[in-house]
């Protein structure tokens, strides 16, 4: 799942030229890696709190605004770390934020999609499984 993440961040983040124009050239592909990490984690625990890919899907569908809970679990550690690891001014970090929105959209959307097999929800909850498996066996123990 990362890797289709990190896929849409770049097609994403490279066809908005405010963002794009906010981050040195040589710090892009560095800052696209801990954007997907950021996305990918907040999906994760969103998942687990949303019974699954089924239901993240489901919120992602019904809350694609900035201030969703889903964006919002994101947006704030993710603007955070661009700060402090990459020195990412408030005008560059905010850009991101307000483009994770449309980012989350785009995931939703492809999840969704039928002819689009790039993401799905079965590679969602195959790639969640590690994630509840590990939360059932804590709770087996």
């Amino acid at each position: 799942m990362f890797d289709q993440i990190l896929q849409l961040v770049k097609e994403h983040i490279g066809n908005n030229p405010q963002v794009t124009s906010a981050i040195p050239a040589d710090k892009r592909e560095d800052v696209n890696n801990e954007i997907a990490t950021h996305i990918t984690n907040g999906l994760q625990t969103q998942a687990v709190t949303q019974g699954g890919a089924g239901g993240l899907l489901s919120m992602l569908q019904n809350a694609m605004a900035s201030g969703s809970p889903v964006t919002s679990a994101i947006e704030g550690g993710l603007v955070s770390s661009l700060a402090s690891k990459f020195g990412l001014p408030p005008m560059a970090t905010g850009a991101i934020a307000g483009a994770l929105p449309g980012l989350l959209q785009k995931f939703a959307h492809k999840a969704n999609d039928p002819n689009d097999t790039s993401i799905t929800p079965d590679s969602i909850t195959k790639s969640l499984s590690g994630k509840l498996g590990g939360l059932g066996n804590l709770f087996n123990k």
